[in-house]
């Protein structure tokens, strides 16, 4: 009869013991990207060196009032600006959805760089839009794989009105127009080749101003009267670049003036996701940074619950609370994305189609905004509970995540986005898809006091 023995048994690690031996990066789930394809991973491995660059000095920057002039240079030679372009004409071909994940990592390096891009892939995707519905961009796209990128440049102050712009454009003889005004918080164009101007068509035919056209001048920001000064004041984001261009009798070939009414229709939504995402990786950096200083710490309170501070359950709950609404953020910012990718998808559909799409990601993207900014707010005052006075030092830059939420969040005031979606939920109301700010004038239906 033959015996057959049981192999020796090897002793079972119990779970947490095994999870406490596991490297600290496999343990943070919620810290795993919220979108991941081979695309973002080849991108990840080529612009880590370029990442680990820009991050090493981002905290100088921020204590001297840099720009990061270097940084954007950086991003630009590594071709960050093409990524959206078809990889048929040079570019990567990514979808919004890939970009948006992107957008989010390169926040959590520099919070200030997606918003410094923000205006370029505006009009990057307004060319993406009209090659897919047959139109050459080939030109555009050339320049964007060189590295030559786009600054925004829509804003006025002052007594413009909200239904016009003091920015014109002239035509002049020889076909050519000229450029006059003054943009406020033209981001990213004091980094860019060139600037996303919108603008009125002046048309001496027409004495009334809401008569004239609106266009796109697309502006050589090297050419003679292009003059751009970075005096952004905000307590945040201040190395966006987000400072005042003024445009003197400058020439626009008549080629680069285009018609507003074509404007890609998901404009306001990317602008917004741009923003959404900015605020998603600005709690992911936050997250990590307390979290570093957590496990390193080593002073407690005497009615702590631990002696060590990664011990304390307190301490625990309240990081548990920022990384859940960092997750949190981060998986409403991929939705938006997805929700716009479906309107880009649909360049050459009926324009029932688009109306309707268009409607759907500007509603989604309304929505995250409202949560996103709270839950990401939260996270940049909440990280100060798990740490001690020392982490308000200046030195430590803690406070400069609270301080760039905040800029970031008071952009297109959240307070109206809650209106938007409940009109939208209750009434089917739709949301306004071009955003302005300007001067407004009292009208008599307007309710009085006194």
């Amino acid at each position: 009869m033959t015996t057959l023995e049981t192999p020796p048994q090897t002793p079972r690690q119990p779970p947490q013991q095994a999870a406490s031996q596991a490297p600290a990066e496999a343990r943070n789930v919620v810290g795993r990207p919220a979108h991941d394809t081979p695309l973002l991973r080849r991108l990840r491995a080529e612009w880590a060196p370029v990442l680990e660059e820009i991050r090493a000095g981002v905290l100088q920057r921020e204590l001297d009032g840099e720009l990061p002039v270097g940084a954007v240079r950086r991003l630009k030679r590594a071709g960050l600006g093409a990524v959206r372009v078809p990889t048929a004409l040079g570019g990567r071909g990514a979808t919004l959805v890939e970009l948006t994940q992107l957008w989010i990592e390169l926040a959590a390096v520099d919070a200030n760089l997606p918003q410094a891009f923000r205006g370029h892939f505006a009009f990057a995707e307004d060319r993406l839009w009209h090659h897919a519905r047959g139109s050459d961009q080939q030109t555009w796209f050339d320049r964007f794989v060189v590295g030559e990128i786009a600054g925004n440049a829509w804003a006025e102050v002052g007594s413009t009105s909200i239904d016009t712009q003091r920015t014109t454009v002239r035509r002049r003889e020889g076909g050519d127009f000229r450029l006059d005004g003054t943009k406020y918080y033209t981001t990213g164009s004091i980094f860019a080749e060139w600037a996303d101007v919108h603008a009125r068509v002046v048309n001496p035919d027409r004495p009334d101003e809401a008569d004239d056209d609106v266009v796109i001048a697309i502006v050589d920001t090297r050419a003679p009267g292009v003059s751009i000064v970075d005096d952004w004041d905000g307590f945040g984001q201040k190395g966006t670049g987000s400072g005042t261009t003024t445009f003197d009798n400058v020439r626009v070939p008549e080629a680069r003036v285009l018609p507003f009414a074509e404007r890609f229709p998901y404009q306001t939504g990317l602008y917004q996701l741009n923003l959404l995402a900015t605020l998603a990786g600005i709690g992911r950096a936050a997250l990590d940074d307390v979290v570093d200083r957590v496990r390193a710490r080593t002073r407690n309170y005497s009615h702590a619950n631990a002696p060590r501070a990664r011990d304390d359950a307190q301490v625990l709950a309240r990081i548990g609370d920022i990384a859940s609404a960092v997750y949190a953020a981060e998986a409403a910012t991929i939705r938006v994305a997805a929700s716009l990718q479906a309107v880009a998808n649909l360049a050459n559909a009926h324009p029932d189609l688009v109306r309707e799409a268009v409607e759907v990601s500007e509603v989604e993207s309304s929505a995250a905004q409202v949560v996103v900014t709270d839950l990401v707010l939260g996270v940049t005052s909440d990280l100060f509970d798990a740490l001690g006075a020392s982490a308000t030092s200046r030195a430590e830059g803690l406070d400069r995540h609270w301080r760039n939420a905040r800029t970031v969040a008071s952009h297109n005031p959240r307070i109206l986005k809650s209106r938007v979606v409940g009109a939208h939920v209750v009434n089917g109301t739709p949301p306004p898809y071009a955003w302005v700010v300007g001067g407004t004038r009292r009208s008599q239906d307007w309710p009085t006091t006194g």
